[in-house]
């Protein structure tokens, strides 16, 4: 059994072809254009079977795709499964590039197909099909007299209608929702649908309390699905029998009132929520069909939106935080997708479309780390960073690898260091997928001889050591009662986080005096200035090192060598997992704390506080007593955690502890 692929290199059919590969057996097909074999060889190695997938060069707009007529008739038989995903996908995009591409290449597709007498031609349209009708749409409708307020609704609807009416060979038509990032991972290519509306919740969160409740409308509903469900999906059905000439919905069977899904998102990113007073028990009193077509609520949005003073003011308005506004049209659907027959074709398979409130973080924790621009666009960073070699500990995960991230979109060079080579190097090839440079150095920074190495290595390699984050860390939360049998605990946390961030200075120093400017960041703790029970080992090792670049500083100042210490807040990452009631504290994402890492990085002041961090410091210093019987009644109400008591049951936090995590937010209790 072979397969031939078109849009292989787009979002849902390098996903389809890991399904085919991982799965299913066989040769797999793909159509590439000449221009874009170095992206698809990126993509091959990826998918991990190289000997199984075959580049067929040709093109989207030329008759029969341009294939080569020898090459169809060598294989004229032998491809049972033809997919057919390439299309444009831009509701920003001019009528003609719509039709050439959606419409001219699903008939050059079906021609090639019908030349290759495939045995099933597998069509991927979209629900745009369904344009404006209002109501249930099931998969047997089709043309049911909707409008099409696009020319992508248009050319979807057409491109359907020609496989339909068309084809020569078998086919079936899958029909996806909006398709964001992969539920698991949060990978996506661009931003597109909802990831239009992401600067503005990062804008909200930075600039209001997230317990601020803004007004909202109710849009209806929309509907979203993981591209991981619709390959999947997509994978299963293709290969089930008895399914030809059938349409299949891959949305959300229940329906997600667009408000639901921005709050989703707005929490995930931890911006303020819209409270929406009138919804549609309100305003949906008269039943969408007895309305004119233009007065509906869809109707009056695309109405409004296409007056001359509203267009200019949704270009200055959210159109300056990268939101077009033909994309308002299109938050929501007057459809509601029934999905019986998908339903039935996937039972017993295991596939179901997750809920979104189960992956919105991990797409939200993607867009910050890969899709946000705010840094590449950030003049300020760019001066300060472009072209500088940045050594980062611990870049393998969590803040370290949100800050290489970012530190390669201002332009700078970072040379990641963590004891893992293999995520060492996805880190890398994330950055340089992006059009980044990055090194990778292997190194355990509990073992000083193999930072001794380091140092000598990177000195020798690199012409300058312009900066060095001490990221990489460890942490204990045990109280003093659990760790008369483990003084261990102290030496390896001081191993780390002390010795180690030391002897790396220590290692590069010379280097960096010697070219007159160098710059040390190091991550270090709110705990240090509010100093809360459990930590001492953590706390300790954070604040020698706070005292350790303090005195330091004096010394090297004028040899244009500075240092900055971050007093970080609690940060949602692997090192704080162990700690389950953790996991309902409010905290800062990585990419959060990436900022306040890359803002050290090019200010270089010598600390960067949070105002909790900063109140608590002044309370120790002038209400000591009071202090530590606050702190006291803090241990009272967290208990050490099971993971420190030796269990493996997890811990539920109690309203007492959410409350005072809510207040003092931040603190690592």
């Amino acid at each position: 059994m072979a397969y031939f692929v078109t849009g292989a290199t787009g979002f849902i059919g390098r996903h389809l072809v890991q399904e085919l590969l991982d799965h299913r057996d066989g040769e797999v097909f793909v159509l590439v254009r000449e221009g874009s074999r170095r992206r698809l060889d990126a993509l091959v190695r990826s998918w991990g079977v190289p000997g199984r997938v075959t580049p067929v060069t040709g093109d989207l707009g030329s008759p029969g795709l341009g294939v080569d007529p020898a090459w169809v008739e060598e294989h004229r038989g032998s491809v049972e499964h033809f997919f057919h995903l390439a299309a444009l996908y831009d509701m920003t995009a001019p009528d003609d590039l719509n039709e050439q591409l959606n419409v001219g290449g699903t008939r050059a597709a079906l021609g090639l197909a019908a030349d290759l007498d495939a045995g099933v031609f597998h069509h991927v349209s979209s629900v745009a099909a369904s344009g404006d009708y209002p109501g249930v749409y099931d998969e047997s409708m089709f043309d049911v007299g909707q409008g099409l307020p696009s020319s992508y609704h248009r050319t979807k609807f057409e491109s359907e209608r020609i496989v339909r009416e068309e084809s020569e060979v078998p086919w079936r038509v899958y029909r996806p929702a909006v398709v964001v990032g992969h539920s698991e991972t949060g990978a996506m290519d661009k931003v597109d649908g909802p990831y239009y509306f992401f600067p503005l919740f990062k804008r909200m969160r930075d600039s209001l309390p997230q317990w601020l409740p803004l007004l909202g409308v109710d849009l209806g509903d929309t509907n979203v699905v993981p591209v991981d469900y619709v390959a999947k999906a997509m994978d299963h059905i293709a290969h089930e029998p008895g399914l030809d000439g059938q349409a299949f919905h891959l949305v959300n069977p229940d329906p997600q009132p667009t408000v639901e899904v921005v709050n989703t998102f707005a929490a995930a990113a931890q911006a303020p929520r819209f409270a929406v007073p009138f919804d549609r028990r309100v305003t949906g009193i008269l039943p969408r069909g007895v309305l004119p077509r233009a007065l509906r609520p869809s109707g009056l949005v695309s109405n409004a939106l296409r007056l001359a003073p509203v267009q200019l003011a949704l270009r200055e308005t959210i159109g300056r935080l990268g939101v077009p506004p033909q994309v308002l049209e299109h938050v929501s659907f007057p459809t509601q997708y029934a999905s019986r027959r998908t339903e039935r074709a996937l039972r017993g398979s295991g596939i179901s479309c997750p809920d979104l409130d189960s992956y919105a973080l991990t797409l939200w924790n993607y867009w910050e780390d890969h899709l946000d621009r705010t840094t590449a666009q950030d003049d300020h960073l760019r001066e300060a960073l472009a072209g500088r070699t940045v050594v980062i500990t611990g870049a393998s995960s969590g803040i370290g690898r949100s800050t290489a991230l970012k530190v390669a979109q201002a332009g700078g060079v970072p040379v990641l260091v963590a004891r893992g080579k293999d995520k060492l190097e996805d880190t890398q090839a994330a950055i340089e997928a992006a059009g980044g440079i990055a090194y990778v150095y292997p190194c355990d920074l509990s073992d000083l001889t193999a930072i001794d190495a380091l140092c000598e290595q990177l000195c020798a390699e690199h012409e300058t050591i312009d900066f060095v984050v001490n990221n990489a860390g460890r942490s204990i939360r045990r109280s003093l009662a659990l760790s008369h049998d483990r003084f261990h605990d102290f030496e390896r946390t001081m191993q780390l986080n002390y010795f180690g961030a030391v002897r790396l200075v220590m290692g590069v120093m010379e280097k960096m005096r010697a070219q007159g400017f160098g710059h040390i960041v190091n991550v270090s703790s709110i705990g240090v200035q509010t100093n809360p029970p459990r930590f001492s080992a953590y706390v300790a090792s954070k604040a020698a090192l706070d005292a350790w670049s303090n005195v330091v500083s004096s010394e090297v100042v004028g040899d244009g060598v500075s240092f900055t210490t971050v007093h970080m807040p609690l940060v949602k990452t692997p090192m704080i997992a162990p700690t389950k009631i953790y996991d309902r504290f409010p905290t800062i994402t990585p990419a959060q704390a990436a900022d306040l890492v890359l803002r050290a990085l090019a200010d270089r002041p010598h600390e960067i506080n949070t105002a909790l961090g900063s109140l608590g410091a002044v309370a120790h210093t002038v209400a000591p007593k009071t202090t530590f019987r606050i702190l006291h009644l803090a241990y009272q109400v967290f208990p050490d955690s099971a993971a420190a008591r030796g269990e493996d049951a997890g811990d539920a936090p109690t309203s007492e502890q959410m409350f005072l995590a809510r207040l003092l937010k931040g603190v690592h209790w």
